[in-house]
């Protein structure tokens, strides 16, 4: 296992390991422990309890952080006519249809999220070995296959993000920047876990929120008391 630098170390102790915060706290303590020259993004991992394995027990959609994650995503929107000048006025970064396709199968990847209609999709599926792999793939379930564009793109850019759970039955999300204050963070945090509660699937039993850590992306996590978000 590969030993933690010096700042990591030092940092690290400014956290129990064994003990839980209040999300206010941890969140402080998250920021303060981040040491890396960069502005760290602020991450959860949320453990809910539910079989991964089981499709109707699956967790997944999407939430727009009030506010943002501190990225700005860069949007491509494949449509056509109408449908494409509403992407380009609400902001999409780039627009078009089979000459992009043509572009990506080529090896153009400079976009962070793809949106499309409809009536794009069967095109749309020829790329979907190349954009599935990288987790790009436009979902309907992820809001991201819609003839509403124009709201897809404002939301996106607004700071919407996707949840899903993964094989570990965990939920893993960015809620922001360290440069954030506390009360955005908390904000974010909060606007997630609702999300997730209003996801919980009918067929989950017992305990749903089991377990929510904080961390910044190079600085150790924060345990988060999930009483009050039950």
């Amino acid at each position: 296992m590969a030993k933690h630098g010096k700042k990591y170390q030092e940092a690290a102790k400014l956290i129990s390991p064994e003990a839980t915060y209040e999300a206010a706290e941890a969140i402080e303590l998250v920021k303060k422990a981040a040491s890396a020259k960069f502005d760290e993004t602020v991450e959860v991992a949320v453990r809910l309890g539910v079989d991964p394995k089981k499709q109707d027990q699956a967790v997944r959609g999407v939430v727009v952080l009030p506010h943002g994650t501190g990225k700005t995503k860069r949007v491509l929107v494949f449509a056509k006519g109408e449908k494409a000048k509403e992407a380009e006025a609400a902001g999409a970064d780039y627009v078009g249809d089979a000459d992009v396709i043509n572009k990506i199968q080529q090896g153009w990847f400079e976009f962070d999220v793809c949106v499309a209609t409809p009536d794009m999709m069967a095109e749309v599926g020829k790329l979907g070995r190349i954009l599935g792999g990288k987790g790009l793939m436009p979902n309907p379930k992820a809001g991201t296959v819609t003839f509403d564009v124009s709201k897809a793109v404002k939301e996106i850019k607004a700071g919407k993000i996707e949840y899903r759970l993964d094989r570990a039955g965990q939920i893993h999300a960015p809620i922001g920047k360290v440069s954030f204050n506390a009360e955005q963070l908390s904000e974010n945090l909060r606007s997630l876990v609702e999300a997730l509660n209003r996801a919980k699937p009918a067929a989950a039993k017992g305990i749903y929120l089991k377990n929510i850590a904080v961390s910044s992306t190079m600085g150790p996590s924060a345990r988060v008391n999930v009483v009050p978000f039950r």
